[in-house]
């Protein structure tokens, strides 16, 4: 299945059916899955259907470089918080300050992360992309957009299950979720081995093979947690369009959970259709 086109017609019909606007759609999908390349193809699209877009990822609101290392530093031992990637190595309140800004149609700075700074350790690049006027969508992408806390996690995940209770302030102004999953998560480390290669392909810095194994590893304990947390009822099925995919990134349609928790922003009847 081609996923672009599907993932169009779905949110050309959330936006036409929309109470208000902007309409805030989310995108949560492993690590290599292809995030960036269908959100890249969206904007235009959706342009293209009358449709103003504008699109960030989880990853441009990662701390900066030297708060990564204050935050490894705080927490010894714990391989989770030792690079960025995890729950607890974003700041939190700058997405939900942009989050906000876009959706009241503010002028706005979207911070920008260089994942090729340090080595390929990454940094906050020092300059965003300043946008301004109302947006019909706005696309956030992210491998763990999405995740909640979950029972009986190992000690070193507890802190992870601790830290994601922040993410609600980005959760409750999330209109529509497209959620893409694997269907096994040992296919991560396969799909960011590939993107790693293509960076280094480009001439830019990028991870060693061991180094991308062992980044890769440390989030396969947050895939098997978390993953199904995304499509457990928070948004209703109208609301939220799950593919599962295969090693070579075909896509089917998943089964729809029943509507359970919250709707639309901070608890409202959000309802598009």
């Amino acid at each position: 299945m081609e996923l672009a086109p599907t993932v169009l017609d779905w949110l050309k019909e959330q936006v036409a059916h929309a109470r208000r606007r902007p309409v805030l759609a989310g995108l949560s999908a492993p690590q290599g899955a292809g995030k960036t390349t269908l959100v890249g193809k969206l904007v235009p699209l959706l342009a293209a259907h009358g449709v103003r877009a504008v699109a960030l990822s989880i990853d441009d609101f990662y701390l900066r470089r030297e708060e990564q290392v204050q935050l490894a530093a705080a927490n010894p031992g714990n391989p989770y918080l030792e690079h960025r990637g995890y729950p607890g190595t974003h700041d939190v309140e700058l997405g939900a300050r942009t989050l906000t800004a876009l959706l009241q149609g503010a002028e706005v700075e979207l911070p920008r992360y260089d994942k090729t700074a340090h080595g390929g350790r990454g940094d906050r690049s020092p300059r965003g992309e300043r946008v301004q006027g109302r947006f019909d969508v706005v696309l956030l992408e992210g491998w763990m957009l999405g995740f909640t806390p979950v029972p009986a996690v190992d000690p070193l995940l507890e802190v992870i299950n601790q830290k994601l209770t922040a993410y609600e302030a980005w959760y409750r102004l999330i209109d529509v979720m497209v959620c893409l999953r694997a269907e096994d998560p040992r296919f991560v480390l396969r799909w960011r081995t590939e993107a790693e290669d293509k960076v280094r392909a480009s001439g830019k810095p990028a991870l060693s093979p061991a180094a991308i194994e062992d980044y890769v590893r440390r989030f396969l304990p947050a895939y098997e947690k978390y993953a199904a947390t995304v499509a457990s009822g928070r948004w209703s099925p109208e609301r939220q369009l799950v593919f599962t995919l295969d090693v070579e990134r075909s896509a089917r349609p998943s089964p729809q959970p029943s509507p359970e928790g919250p709707e639309g922003r901070g608890g409202s009847s959000f309802n598009p259709a």
